[in-house]
């Protein structure tokens, strides 16, 4: 029987750099979101310039928007979701880790009694209008990531989200690569996927080859060991947690993005057996040999935990030499300059500091050349439409796809391409861009005893 229903589908952010995604796929005039997340830039003056994409297409051209899916809970996916949401007015589909990283935003901005949240399993089929939509398990850097399956009569997609092929993610579940080589018997006519490592030859590390590598840089270090991330790594903290018990160091946390984090982890069932937590009022009770630090400011904010230690702003935590800073993250491309001021005043310290150049502290949460060459073996779309990458990675993936015989989709924000029926076709350019969000810089906490308190309390 012929395909009567159209598919489109549109980019308004993450087709052209990484973060602020934002995915709208739309039959006949009804539309299913996927994600809604920011990026942020750096002022001189240390605020936030939180951006998320211009939802004008949704409001001058979407009129019936029929719910928003998160993929999972990281910001460049689910930030946005309590700027945009006024306007949506639509139910909101996540696992229960990413609603609980939803609660602090949506309380902020006075939304918490009118958002429908409505919780997923990780392995889940439910109906939102046209779209027949099933989520599967995928491992990426943090918990309950889920590709999904979107049926219609117009077309079936399979949208990735971020992903990694990880056999050992530490928390959480595997990829289910039953479910994954299932679709290849059904037929999947569009594959839309993760760019961020398309350049990168090889398979990404996993996160199970971590602390292995980890035990051996903190090793018969005498000084206190800090160790930046990204605050919803919900492995990484497990990982740390277990090297902190092994090695007889007390955990300190710094950052209110790492304590939300580990709350809403917490609340929903991961991380019961992490080490109970020292507060930083006690961090100058604490021997140096007994610190393992973990910290917000891995790409160097001047506002997060670590410049603010660095800089000797924070009002408890100071770092002295014979410490460690060990770099548990990426440097995400923009954030170079920011990273080496902070790692030069860690070093002026007489502070070591220790990158993922150096040995292996961090690995990525997302797919690699052969990692995607697996997934399209398995899968065997129609075509593959590569999303969340920079436009020379969107490119690299591209030439990928078409290296193995396969049809690529190459689009940026605002194309709004037709999907289905075939032939996949580009219909029109909308309107893109970005808005801003100004956040004001924190208030600076007050200098005065900070050294004289810390030393005070570990000398008694």
């Amino acid at each position: 029987m012929p395909r009567t229903a159209a598919l489109d589908f549109v980019p308004l952010g993450g087709a052209g750099e990484i973060g602020m995604n934002l995915n709208l796929y739309g039959v006949d005039g009804r539309w299913l979101l996927v994600d809604a997340g920011v990026m942020f830039e750096r002022r001189a003056d240390g605020s936030n310039r939180a951006l998320y994409p211009d939802p004008s297409f949704i409001a001058t051209q979407c009129d019936s928007v029929l719910g928003l899916i998160v993929t999972h809970a990281h910001q460049d996916h689910l930030g946005a979701v309590a700027d945009l949401w006024p306007m949506l007015r639509c139910p909101v589909y996540a696992t229960p880790f990413a609603a609980a990283m939803l609660e602090g935003p949506l309380e902020e901005a006075g939304l918490t009694e009118q958002v429908p949240i409505r919780l997923l399993t990780e392995s889940a089929t439910f109906q939102i209008g046209p779209f027949a939509v099933e989520r599967i398990p995928l491992t990426h850097s943090t918990v309950e990531m889920g590709a999904l399956v979107i049926r219609t009569d117009a077309g079936t997609v399979l949208h990735t989200g971020d992903w990694k092929l990880d056999p050992d993610p530490v928390v959480g579940r595997r990829t289910d690569e039953a479910a994954l080589k299932r679709l290849r018997t059904e037929g999947i006519d569009v594959l839309v996927s993760d760019s961020t490592n398309a350049d990168i030859p090889g398979w990404t590390p996993s996160e199970g080859e971590l602390p292995a590598s980890l035990r051996r840089v903190f090793a018969g270090r005498r000084g206190r060991i800090v160790v930046p991330f990204f605050s919803t790594n919900v492995a990484r903290l497990a990982t740390l947690g277990t090297l902190a018990r092994e090695q007889g160091r007390s955990l300190v946390l710094v950052g209110r993005s790492l304590e939300r984090t580990l709350g809403a982890a917490q609340r929903v069932g991961y991380l019961d057996d992490l080490p109970a937590i020292v507060p930083t009022s006690q961090f100058g009770y604490l021997p140096p040999d007994r610190v393992l630090l973990l910290c917000t400011g891995s790409q160097g904010e001047p506002q997060a935990g670590l410049a603010r230690i660095a800089a000797d702003e924070h009002p408890m935590v100071y770092l002295e030499p014979k410490d460690a800073v060990v770099f548990s993250a990426r440097v995400i491309p923009g954030s170079e300059e920011a990273v080496e001021r902070v790692c030069r005043m860690l070093r002026d310290k007489g502070v070591q500091v220790v990158s993922p150049d150096d040995a292996l502290v961090h690995v990525s949460g997302h797919p690699r050349r052969d990692e995607l060459k697996t997934l399209y073996e398995w899968v065997q779309p129609k075509w593959v439409l590569p999303v969340h990458g920079t436009p020379a990675k969107l490119d690299a993936h591209a030439d990928l796809v078409e290296g193995m015989g396969m049809g690529a989709i190459r689009v940026r924000n605002g194309d709004r391409m037709r999907l289905g029926p075939a032939p996949v076709r580009r219909l029109e350019t909308v309107t893109t861009g970005r808005i801003e969000r100004y956040e004001p810089p924190p208030t600076p906490p007050p200098r005065w005893g900070r050294r004289e308190r810390g030393r005070g309390r570990r000398s008694r």
